[in-house]
């Protein structure tokens, strides 16, 4: 790793060994909470919930009248214990109440609210719980919750459905060159689980990780892993036959297919990484090659600000009375004194991912490109100028053009 490299990422394995530490001590702490909520008491509740339904309506049905029953729901006699229609017949032959006695009764809430309330009584007690194994917190996400912790005990398989969103290609402003592209790819993935919950920790809940001879179940696995913890898209989640598909965002599909392809690589170079500690640290290495850059030009100028794009708006860079910066314009930090363009090309050239075959990774640069401000220009006032981006696009195509032929 070259040493400009290493100024803008600087990523000991060190971090990454902690991180892993604390994030299994967390799992294991809610292990048990989570696994109560799953198999004892959102069951329960369903089943409560029916039975209630089904007493409100047979009281409908033997007392003639939706009053009635709704005298007994809301306030409390009905509960839901299988035994509510016994409980309320004796009670009326007990007090001698006639069948006509709730005639006149004006109820204040309907049962849809009531149960729209309970509903919203129960999540909120297990909240807790429920984000304790959210995407944003442990990285383990609803559909892995829902295939291995409501599901008896022993060897699982689930096959889901991926999507790997398309790489669109780019036509190059006034040339007719295009960057390369990827079609989208929608594949099954099949895996087993061993799942015994009174002897395996925390961790073997995530899957094992695919040897390398597996590379599509791998990367397959690693789209899904991203998509749901960094909410790219909306999951789609079919309870069913257990698949996920993930519906990308358009502005977000370019930093989707970066960060996939980030992950991909790290847990290729190193095992012991799993796919779940992936996500966060290519998240990392992904703003590293894409944002800091930027960020680190906008502050040599002094006073500037930097505003990173996505696929519905250009990256930008304001501070310049001009609206226009020359990549001409000297700026120096502690480790780089030069004009933008040279700082610029030696990210390129050193910190963008390699695609293993001496060129610049296609999903990464796509990415870089999108990130480059649109106000960032070579002859900047003159009949000349030019977007830096177009440039470096077009420089881009013809360097992997040469190297393929």
């Amino acid at each position: 790793m070259s040493a400009f490299k290493g100024i803008l990422t600087g990523y000991g394995m060190a971090a990454i060994k902690n991180k892993e530490a604390k994030d299994n001590a967390k799992m294991e702490v809610v292990k048990a909470a989570g696994l109560d909520y799953h198999t004892n008491q959102l069951p329960a509740h369903k089943k409560a919930e029916t039975n209630r339904a089904q007493a409100y309506n047979q009281l409908i049905k033997i007392l003639g009248s939706e009053e009635a029953a709704d005298y007994f729901d809301a306030n409390g006699f009905i509960t839901g214990d299988g035994k509510d229609v016994e409980r309320i017949q004796a009670m009326l032959e007990d007090k001698q109440i006639k069948l006509g006695a709730f005639k006149d009764y004006v109820p204040t809430s309907n049962y849809s609210d009531r149960y729209n309330q309970r509903q919203t009584d129960f999540e909120s007690r297990f909240d807790v719980v429920k984000k304790t194994f959210d995407m944003q917190g442990s990285g383990i996400g609803p559909s892995t919750i829902n295939g291995l912790l409501t599901k008896p005990e022993g060897d699982i398989t689930t096959t889901e459905q991926v999507t790997t969103p398309a790489v669109e290609g780019q036509q190059i402003e006034g040339t007719p060159i295009m960057t390369s592209g990827t079609p989208e790819k929608t594949e099954e993935v099949t895996t087993t689980v061993d799942r015994s919950t009174s002897s395996l920790p925390i961790s073997a809940f995530y899957g094992a990780k695919p040897d390398t001879v597996g590379v599509e179940s791998k990367y397959n696995s690693i789209s899904k892993a991203v998509n749901e913890q960094m909410q790219y898209g909306s999951p789609i989640y079919n309870a069913a036959d257990g698949t996920t598909t993930f519906n990308i965002a358009d502005e977000l599909r370019t930093t989707s297919n970066a960060h996939i392809r980030i992950a991909s690589v790290l847990t290729a170079n190193d095992k012991s990484i799993s796919q779940i500690d992936a996500v966060p640290l290519a998240k990392q290495q992904l703003d590293n090659q894409t944002v800091t850059p930027f960020n680190i030009i906008a502050s040599s100028l002094g006073g500037f600000n930097y505003t990173q794009g996505n696929g519905k708006q250009t990256a930008f860079i304001s501070g310049s009375k001009s609206g226009k910066i020359d990549i001409t314009t000297q700026i120096k930090t502690k480790n780089f004194e030069g004009t933008i363009r040279q700082f610029l090309e030696n990210v390129y050239a050193n910190v963008l991912l390699d695609d293993g075959k001496g060129s610049t990774d296609a999903a990464v640069f796509a990415k870089f490109l999108e990130n480059i401000p649109d106000n960032l220009v070579a002859n900047a006032g003159t009949t000349e100028e030019q977007k830096y981006k177009e440039i470096i696009a077009s420089s881009h195509s013809l360097r992997n053009y040469y190297n393929k032929y």
